[in-house]
């Protein structure tokens, strides 16, 4: 049974994130599982995941692909939907859904940090990249172009003049559990184990319960003990034998006449 211990080398565990991940529900269950070992969130550019982890600024990180695999490990998590931002009142939104062909004689924002990897980029080029996600999305509300993202940061920068609509047969952001591979430690283990859904009775957590005692094994050869019938005893210690008949059945009553006074 593992039983991790707040020592100085473990006494916190750091966690790293991405813009658009929420990791509110591994929190609370880490908080009770692990009550004694603090966890920190620790938030990085979008980008810049990867980096982090390699440079030791957390332990592990939920951050997007691809990372760097010559120095991390990952574990894929899910794939986001990629969605265009636009105006309220734009033509978009009169569909459920929108294609690369229909944003051919768009104006699409490029920012820095974008983290959707693009073999040929739909749209028309703009004149500047924003520094950030959220800049452009400053300008799209401003009504100049629109803004390809994960659905996970439309979500995140949203505004009441802007909404969103899915976009098919583009590339999508894939989020993942990352962690330095020669630092794979217990905690590590064990917040692999939240994500994964293992529960804490698993062959890798934390605690397990304890078994249920058991019978004591019976020796070899050893017969089980079997209740004897007690024969009845005899004066002098012998056995009383068993009468014939004693459970014989009652004669059978005399035929007779029937009953009544005898005629004369």
């Amino acid at each position: 049974m593992t039983d991790i211990q707040a020592t100085p080398s473990t006494a916190s565990f750091r966690l790293a994130y991405v813009p658009g991940v929420t990791p509110a529900k591994w929190l609370r269950v880490w908080s009770e599982r692990l009550p004694d070992v603090p966890l920190t969130l620790v938030q990085v550019d979008s980008t810049d995941g990867s980096r982090a982890l390699a440079a030791g600024e957390a332990d592990a990180g939920l951050v997007r692909l691809p990372v760097d695999r010559t120095v991390l490990s990952a574990i894929p998590l899910y794939t986001e939907t990629t969605v265009v931002v636009v105006p309220k009142d734009h033509l978009l939104t009169a569909l459920e859904e929108v294609t690369v062909a229909e944003l051919a004689e768009e104006v699409l924002w490029h920012p820095l940090d974008d983290t959707l990897d693009w073999p040929d980029r739909p749209g028309l080029p703009a004149y500047e990249r924003p520094a950030t996600t959220a800049g452009a999305i400053e300008l799209v509300a401003a009504g100049v172009g629109l803004l390809v993202v994960p659905q996970s940061l439309a979500r995140l920068h949203h505004r009441k003049d802007l909404t969103f609509r899915p976009l098919v047969d583009v590339p999508q952001s894939q989020i993942a559990l990352a962690w330095p591979e020669a630092a794979t430690t217990d905690l590590v283990e064990e917040f692999i184990g939240i994500v994964r859904g293992r529960t804490v009775n698993s062959s890798r957590g934390r605690a397990k319960e304890e078994p249920a005692p058991t019978a004591a094994p019976r020796k070899q050869g050893a017969k089980p003990q079997q209740k004897q019938a007690q024969k009845p005893q005899a004066k002098g210690g012998k056995a009383q034998p068993k009468r014939p008949g004693a459970q014989a059945k009652a004669a059978p009553a005399k035929r007779g006449r029937p009953g009544g006074r005898r005629a004369r």
